[in-house]
């Protein structure tokens, strides 16, 4: 059986490496500055053999929260809907880019005993409507398929 808790691991490597920007899992990253991600774990399905078999495909959603917030010494700053459109730029390349060349995805989504089938954008609801606001976000979500290996 594959472990969510190891898949949503490997996605907060990827994301922290493709990107060079902290994530939090569900919640401000400890070391977040200007701008960040938070990855919420959402839906789990199981599909294939009977449970019992232990062999079954895992699919995984992930909603990544990219902020592009004020800067502390800069009284009346505020995040961009630029910039936040830019590092859901960055996310959308970390998860879905691949070779030309070999078809494979460019960054490694490295889950211990489960190979990786299909990686998607499920949903991208954008930003905040409120150019106003201090923190700008973005939301995507990106569908996980993975199998046994």
């Amino acid at each position: 059986m594959i472990e969510k808790r190891t898949v949503t691991t490997a996605a907060i490597v990827l994301l922290t490496e493709a990107t060079g920007l902290p994530v939090g899992r569900g919640r401000i990253p400890a070391n977040a500055g200007l701008r960040y991600y938070v990855l919420y774990s959402l839906e789990t399905d199981t599909d294939g053999p009977p449970l019992a078999d232990e062999h079954e495909d895992l699919t995984v959603v992930y909603q990544v929260t990219s902020v592009s917030a004020p800067d502390p010494a800069k009284p009346g700053s505020a995040g961009s809907a630029e910039q936040a459109e830019w590092l859901a730029d960055k996310v959308r390349m970390a998860f879905l880019a691949r070779n030309p060349a070999t078809g494979l995805w460019v960054n490694d989504l490295s889950v211990p005993g489960a190979v990786v089938r299909a990686r998607e954008l499920d949903t991208e609801p954008g930003g905040t409507n409120d150019p106003a606001d201090a923190i700008m976000s973005y939301v995507q979500r990106f569908r996980v398929t993975l199998t046994p290996a």
